[in-house]
């Protein structure tokens, strides 16, 4: 798989592999050992990234995420490029299905974060570090003095910021330069897109996370489609509903029509469009079928020109759209 460069000097493969669905959001967990080989494959397939946080987990263990990203990883350290993430912990006394969500960026809330991670990493560095959500009770410029630390003591090589907006990124890339941030990015969802000039601005490349919308722009989900409404946030997702998915047909029409143009898939289509735009964005799609790992690292060979860009950006802001799941709810 090509390769891409986020901020100064992190080479990533130009898609990366989200691991939360392994274990978190989309249904009951994938039995360990297949999850295992899945990660294992995609690393041989040429995927480097792979994206975990200390809280994609289980109810029972919120950090079975990382635990299974390092075993898998272990033997192919030298070759990939680990990410997690610090920073918030769920509101699992909530009854609401997507969890809210408790920021916590506290410096010692930090320091214990990063060496919880790297023990069940099983790696004495993480590549990507990336605070989860910006917590409003700690200053940019306290969470970037940390990083800072964490560089210098090679716990880190890079740091970024999920969710980021511009003035917070600004002044935490004053203290310690941001090399990435991880924001929800798809052709449903493009607010982010106003952040563009400032990541060029300041050299800092683009995560995008569900860049698939949670799986909706695969075009593969109908009308009549179910979903665990115990372990899987897709029950409650806004564009999963059947009215939803009328509404977006046009939509789904529009990708499918490019896609058999280009002898690709909608799914292909939809990430071919983010790496097309950009060299530094990087999508990292989840998936817990070899087929679809394929699919989507196919992705990085189907070429969009510009004025293919310019053509379906000028169509996504026409076409009607459903609501799509913005995110997770923050408790203060």
């Amino acid at each position: 798989m090509e390769k891409r460069t986020l901020g100064k000097g992190l080479e990533v493969s130009a898609v990366g592999l989200g691991c939360m669905g392994f274990s978190h959001a989309y249904g009951a967990p994938t039995e360990y050992q297949e999850a295992v080989r899945m990660i294992r494959r995609a690393s041989e397939m040429g995927y480097t990234l792979f994206d975990s946080a200390e809280v994609y987990g289980t109810q029972e263990n919120p950090h079975d995420n990382e635990i299974l990203v390092g075993e898998a990883l272990r033997p192919y350290r030298n070759q990939v490029q680990i990410v997690s993430k610090f920073g918030i912990r769920f509101d699992m006394t909530s009854p609401e299905v997507n969890h809210p969500l408790i920021p916590d960026s506290r410096p010692e809330v930090i320091r214990t974060s990063v060496e919880g991670s790297l023990k069940r990493l099983q790696t004495d560095h993480i590549d990507l570090y990336f605070q989860h959500r910006i917590d409003p009770a700690v200053e940019p410029e306290a969470v970037a003095g940390v990083m800072a630390d964490l560089i210098r003591e090679g716990k880190i090589l890079h740091w970024g910021i999920s969710e980021a907006n511009e003035e917070y990124l600004r002044r935490a890339h004053e203290v310690c330069p941001v090399t990435a941030v991880e924001n929800r990015y798809s052709m449903m969802a493009r607010r982010y897109e106003a952040l563009f000039p400032v990541m060029e601005e300041l050299d800092i490349g683009f995560v995008a996370f569900s860049p698939l919308a949670n799986g909706f722009l695969s075009g593969k989900y109908g009308k009549s489609a179910q979903f665990d409404k115990k372990y899987d946030y897709r029950s409650s997702m806004p564009q999963f509903r059947p009215e939803a998915v009328e509404q977006n047909q046009q939509l789904l029409a529009l990708v499918g029509g490019l896609a058999k143009e280009k002898q690709a898939t909608p799914a292909q289509i939809s990430l071919a469009w983010m790496l097309c735009k950009k060299p530094w964005i990087v999508p990292i799609p989840g998936t817990r079928k070899e087929e679809r790992l394929q699919e989507n690292g196919g992705a990085a060979e189907v070429k969009l020109t510009q004025e293919e860009i310019a053509e379906l950006d000028q169509a996504l802001d026409l076409i009607p759209m459903s609501e799509v799941f913005g995110g997770f709810r923050i408790v203060k």
